[in-house]
């Protein structure tokens, strides 16, 4: 296939171009500067512009745009870019594709969109939960509207939190728990939505490759777990004790909001489209993927 990436350049974006050129596919970028080669092309999504004539004879756009939702304290500046940097791209790209004629959208969107579930299980056909990041989730899968409604195949992935050796959160992790600084967080009750990094890819593609599958589809590990257990996992992947506990008040004095959101509350959501569809995961348990990760 012939497929255009935005957001190309992240930790999901470039292991994703080299999975889907390894798999004979022809892939492009988006960049918000001028091309650097034939490979690439331009757009700046804050003015609106993307030329549908550049998305011509694709067969699918791929966008995984967005600031990362924890890399800065949650400021009201820092909580409208992480809103700005997907909705608005989305809404772009979502007419353009329609305009281009590419048949297929696949979008990124967030686990959190399920808000706090405590023990409940949900799976895709789960209603939005309360929270800033539920509503962020909900807003940026709304802004592929218009071309679900026109026709296009819409995909809209709603990833947990990605284990991946070359960076993101284990990069942050990894050296606490080397250090034996690691331990649990608040009560340790909460639900930990995980996915590898290697799973992540492959579910995309997989998305990309299965003309049947559309709307929602959480990229979550098949066996969900508590931030307890995988703390435990930690611990045994690094071979260090982690017998530390930070109390929740404490986590948000520090993190401040972005904790209450990600950290303390979370869903405790499963795979199902994935494994109706008859995906099958490298890594089904946090014990494997965290051997690979960090082990």
């Amino acid at each position: 296939m012939r497929i255009v990436i935005a957001g190309s350049s992240g930790l999901i974006g470039t292991s994703l171009v080299a999975a889907l050129r390894s798999g004979g596919h022809d892939v492009f970028r988006l960049v918000r500067r001028a091309p650097a080669g034939p490979d690439e092309i331009g757009w700046d999504p804050t003015a609106g512009s993307l030329d549908p004539e550049a998305l011509k004879g694709a067969d699918a756009v791929v966008n995984l745009c967005g600031v990362g939702i924890g890399d800065k304290r949650w400021t009201g500046a820092y909580k409208q870019a992480v809103r700005d940097s997907r909705i608005v791209p989305t809404e772009v790209i979502s007419r353009a594709v329609v305009e281009a004629k590419v048949p297929t959208l696949v979008n990124a969107s967030g686990i959190n969109f399920y808000g706090d579930t405590g023990d409940t299980v949900v799976d895709e056909t789960a209603p939005v939960g309360t929270g800033f990041l539920a509503e962020v989730c909900r807003d940026w899968e709304d802004a592929t509207s218009f071309a679900a409604s026109n026709g296009v195949r819409v995909v809209l992935l709603r990833s947990a939190a990605v284990l991946s050796r070359h960076g993101g959160m284990m990069g942050k992790l990894r050296p606490l728990y080397l250090f034996a600084l690691g331990g649990r967080l608040g009560s340790g009750r909460q639900y930990f939505p995980w996915i590898s990094l290697t799973d992540e890819v492959r579910a995309i593609v997989f998305t990309l490759e299965n003309q049947d599958i559309t709307g929602p589809v959480n990229l979550q590990g098949p066996a969900p777990v508590t931030n307890a257990q995988f703390n435990s996992a930690m611990s045994r992947a690094v071979h260090r004790p982690a017998p530390w506990m930070v109390p929740g008040f404490a986590i948000s004095a520090i993190i401040g909001e972005f904790a209450n959101e990600a950290i303390l509350h979370n869903p405790r959501a499963i795979p199902a489209v994935l494994e109706k569809h008859g995906f099958t995961f490298e890594h089904n348990t946090i014990g494997e993927a965290l051997a690979d990760t960090v082990g």
